[in-house]
């Protein structure tokens, strides 16, 4: 046997319980990602709950509008969802309403802070549930979703909000909007009586 077969054959003995930790260590890497990915209302309510949420985290002043970027919580939406929004409101100033956002972006903190609170004012995780997601499924926090205040600008996108591609997505929540392009031509899709039944929060 040639000294570099030798060598070959040695490299491939060497490489086989490498290849196999490998093998452990990808494994071990999705089941965390699986894990993160599929997060409870327990689990929320177990980790540790940080400090009180700030601007930074989304937090909005009273009376911001969609045209209010130094707020991270309209600045960090969605860039067609904000576009969407301005045109809309745009055209609504015609009719001197004006898009208030009461809560638009938010960080996975602030969004599990609204969780806690929503638990001890409702009473119980399944009937928060009706009213705010986990981090790891809002809406909010992927930047796709904006509470709009206040009753006259809900009003005129109930009428209006289609032709922007903007849905209210949940029966309970008149307030909650997101961008559904394909309503332009199609119009908005059916609303799901709350959260609950909404597909995207099924874990």
């Amino acid at each position: 046997m040639t000294q570099t077969a030798t060598a070959r054959r040695t490299t491939r003995r060497t490489l086989k319980p490498y290849a196999v930790g490998l093998v452990v260590v990808t494994a071990a890497i999705i089941g965390v990602v699986h894990q993160t990915s599929a997060l409870s209302f327990s689990d929320v309510l177990r980790s540790d709950p940080g400090t009180t949420a700030t601007e930074k985290d989304g937090v909005l002043p009273a009376s911001v509008t969609v045209f209010d970027d130094r707020h991270p919580g309209v600045a960090n939406l969605d860039t067609d969802l904000l576009k969407a929004l301005r045109e809309a409101a745009t055209d609504a100033s015609a009719n001197g309403i004006k898009f208030y956002v009461n809560s638009g972006w938010r960080s996975p903190a602030y969004q599990t802070q609204l969780l806690r609170e929503t638990v001890a004012k409702r009473g119980s995780e399944e009937e928060a549930a009706r009213w705010v997601a986990t981090p790891d499924k809002s809406a909010h926090v992927a930047g796709k979703a904006v509470d709009i205040g206040r009753s006259d600008a809900t009003a005129w996108l109930s009428e209006h909000g289609a032709k922007y591609g903007l849905c209210q997505i949940y029966a309970n929540e008149p307030w909650h909007y997101e961008l559904r392009p394909e309503a332009v031509e199609h119009g908005c899709p059916a609303m799901y009586p709350d959260p609950t039944h909404d597909p995207r929060m099924q874990h």
